[in-house]
Formats: C-alpha cells, structure tokens, sequence
C-alpha cells in the first residue's frame, strides 16, 4: 500500500496525538488517515486495519506482528477481489524516497522563490518567478472626490430628489434621498532606474511594471538612466514579450550612468501636471546611486512630493541585513520620502500591494 511509514510521518502523527482525545475512535482515525495516507484508494483498505487495530487495542487482546501482517493481507486480497483490481504493488525506499521528493519539496521550493533575492536568481528560477509574477494582483485604494453620487445612505441631503420624490406627498419631505462623496481609483506614475547598478535587477523589475501597468488603470510608466524615456505606450501590447521588446528598444541608455536629479527635473516640467493630478501616487524604483548633482537631486524631490499624493521610493538593496543608506543619492532624497520599501524578491512585492490597498490609511506600518 501507499501508506507513509516515514519517521517523518510518524513523528507528525505523534504530535497530533497530544492534541486529542485518545478515547474519541472517529478522532483518532480521522488523523490518522490525513498523516499517514496519501492516496484516496487506499482509504478503504486503512478504515478496515484501523479497525482492527482498534478492536485488539479496546478489547485487550494480545495481537502479535505476525498474526496482525497476516490479517492484513486477507484484507488486501479480499478488498482487491471484491472492487475486480490488483492490489497496488508495494514500493521500496527508493520509491518512498522519490514519492516525498515529489511531495516534501513543492512548497519549500515556492517559499524559497519567494524570499529568495532577484540577483541571485537562476534562469530557470526566473522564469518560475515570472509566472509567479503574472498571477499577482494589483489593486490601489480609492479615493473621495469632489462629486457626490446617490446613495440608500449618506453624509449629504439630495435636496432635488428629496423634493421630486415626495411629490407625491404634496411637498411633505417623508422620505429622505442621500448622496456620498464618489470615489475613484488613484493614478499611478512609475519611474524606474535602469542604470547599469540596476542591471541585475531590470528584467524582473521591467516584468513587474508591465504587470502593475495593466493591471490597474491610469498608470504611467518612465524608466530613466542619464535621460528621462516614457514607456507608457509600450506597455499596452497584450503579448509581454512584444511589450518587453518595445521597450529595451526605445531605451537608449539602457545600463549606463544615473542622473536621477536632472531626469527628475525633467519629469517634473514636461510631465508633472500632465499625470500628477487626482491625487496620484508616485513610486520610484532605484538603488540610489547617482553621480550628478546631490543638491538638484534633492530640489525636484521636494518638488516631486509636493506634487503627487504619496511618494515611495522602493530600493532592491534594502532587502539586505547589512544595506545602510549611505550613497549621495540616497542621502539626498530621503528627507523627501514618504516611504522607503525594499523590491528585492516577490515576498517584497507581495508586502507592496498589501501596502498600496491602505493608502489612506494614515501611512504605512514601517515607514
């Protein structure tokens, strides 16, 4: 049969029995049969040894190995003939071996992906990550706006429904109409480092910004090394690849310098009060390293979040133990964070879109 007589299996069967009640038959059976079997064919034949294992417990009898094995196999071969199928043939430790390395694996390998860092990646292991990726979603908080819509319940009197609706009333105001402020989902701009420090990081990353952008609505996408290229339009393709493609193609400084105060002064005037508005919420993805103009750097950040609803900066070497916020770029902007995240696994990229659902709440834990 295929029932798991690992140690391992054993020892977890152990462990669950100091959580019952030893005298509770159904209990005991039924915790059995989760731990120790691994395949719904074998169900019937457990239920009839366990049985007797039970009776003999219960009852005192003495029951010897051989007499119980001996049992056993009459309740195999009776069980066989009677549903017209052989008996599943044993398996030997290579087999159970191989069986639990089928079984054991499957989720530490999905934990390990997701906490495992970006740069560290494989091929084959980024390429389960992108799967990984894909079937993530994406959702912004909203947010209250100046128009009101009806609602059964509300802050604001409908005096104009209130007044048609008890018309028929001869003018009495019986019942009452309501409206509540409308609400809208917040833009998002997101301006992305593709510098050569953030070489090792950029597919991944490229992967998640073509995700996010269609996933949610209003979203606009810069990526920027020495210059500042808008990619937005590119990002639409339905197939990723052709979206990936065009992309890396229009880009012309693709793994070089950084010079994220001048890109972002030319965000800031050519761009700013085109998608900036409603309340928009802004992410920038970088390292931080930068070998312009600290001061210019720190001037269009402040202008930057005086712009936009929140703004986040998510660094993919702040998921390491050791990661101190110690070059000029970083120092410089960090006065004008809202929130300084990591982006270095998926596990970071789960926390985010945790985050972005609260937004208006307050602030983020952690920040």
């Amino acid at each position: 049969s295929d029932v798991c007589s690992s140690d391992l299996h054993l020892i977890n069967l152990v462990k669950a029995m100091k959580y019952l009640d030893l005298s509770q038959h159904q209990d005991v059976q039924n915790a059995s049969r989760t731990i120790l079997i691994n395949h719904h064919q074998n169900l019937a034949l457990f239920d009839l040894v366990f049985d007797l294992f039970w009776k003999a417990n219960t009852s005192k009898s003495q029951l010897d190995p051989e007499s119980l094995l001996q049992k056993f196999q009459q309740i195999k071969q009776q069980l066989a003939k009677k549903e017209g199928t052989q008996p599943p043939p044993s398996q030997d430790n290579s087999d159970k071996t191989n069986q639990n390395s089928e079984i054991v694996p499957i989720y530490s390998a999905h934990e390990i992906l997701r906490q495992k860092d970006f740069a560290k990646l494989t091929e084959n292991e980024i390429t389960a990550v992108e799967k990984m990726m894909k079937e993530m979603k994406w959702e912004l908080e909203k947010r209250q706006t100046r128009r009101k819509v009806r609602s059964s319940t509300g802050s604001h009197l409908d005096m104009r429904q209130t007044l048609r609706h008890n018309l028929r009333h001869c003018g009495e105001l019986i019942q009452l109409k309501w409206k509540r402020p409308k609400q809208k989902r917040r833009p998002l701009v997101v301006l992305c480092d593709i510098s050569g420090s953030m070489e090792t990081y950029s597919r991944l990353l490229l992967q998640f910004i073509y995700i996010i952008s269609n996933g949610l609505k209003k979203t606009e996408t810069f990526v920027f090394g020495t210059r500042l290229t808008r990619i937005t339009h590119h990002l639409k393709h339905r197939n990723i690849e052709q979206a990936l493609s065009a992309t890396t193609d229009s880009i012309r400084d693709w793994a070089g310098g950084t010079r994220i105060g001048e890109t972002l002064k030319t965000f800031n005037y050519q761009w700013g009060r085109r998608v900036l508005g409603q309340g928009a919420l802004t992410i920038i993805i970088s390292d931080g390293w930068d070998r312009g103009d600290t001061h210019l750097l720190s001037t269009e950040m402040a202008r930057l979040q005086r712009s936009c609803q929140r703004l986040i900066w998510l660094n993919p070497l702040l998921g390491s133990p050791s990661y101190e916020p110690l070059t000029r770029g970083i120092q410089a902007a960090l006065p004008h964070i809202d929130d300084f995240l990591p982006i270095h696994n998926l596990a970071s990229l789960e926390e985010l879109g945790t985050l972005l659902e609260r937004l208006n709440r307050n602030h983020f834990p952690g920040s």
